[in-house]
């Protein structure tokens, strides 16, 4: 990841309004000038608002700036919450003991904080008359009532007859 930051000599604007590195305004002044300032303090000259008028540039440790900047990315990162999605296969002409099965194990990852998406492949002549793919979705929309949310209806994708279910946040 390169940094597009101006720093200390690159900095070449003939007036920039600076920045002390305890966070006084030091006034305009010209780009050399402050750069001296900084160099005084043992800090970088940084580049902070390049679009106004003059230029605003601050007296700062980039180094330490640039690791507490990556510091708060990965901690921001770490407080992330992964949504994990499950995948179910059917088929139109499923038995209901076997639909009973895989809602029992839909129901397994619903408590487990999981996202479950059901999916009816529909074959050759089952394209014609998608409606079969829709009545077993129907059937397990029934059963999960009491412990999932329904994400709007069934859709026709493709050859697919899909349906996302998620738990019921408490």
């Amino acid at each position: 990841m390169k940094d597009s930051t101006l720093l200390n000599d690159e900095i070449t604007f003939n007036e920039v309004r600076c920045i002390g590195s305890d966070g006084s305004q030091l006034g305009i002044m010209s780009s050399r000038e402050a750069l001296n300032l900084a160099e005084e303090e043992g800090f970088d000259l940084v580049l902070i608002s390049p679009d106004a008028k003059p230029p605003v540039c601050k007296i700062m440790d980039y180094g330490k700036f640039c690791y507490q900047k990556e510091k708060k990315i990965k901690e921001a990162k770490k407080k992330q919450k992964q949504i994990e999605i499950k995948e179910i296969k059917l088929s139109p002409q499923i038995a209901q003991n076997d639909i009973n099965y895989k809602v029992k194990h839909a129901k397994e990852f619903l408590s487990s904080g999981k996202h479950v998406k059901f999916r009816v492949f529909l074959r050759g002549r089952e394209m014609a008359d998608p409606k079969q793919g829709f009545s077993v979705l129907y059937k397990i929309i029934e059963m999960l009532q009491d412990c999932a949310n329904v994400d709007g209806e069934p859709t026709l994708d493709g050859r697919y007859v899909n349906i996302l279910v998620t738990p019921i946040k408490s």
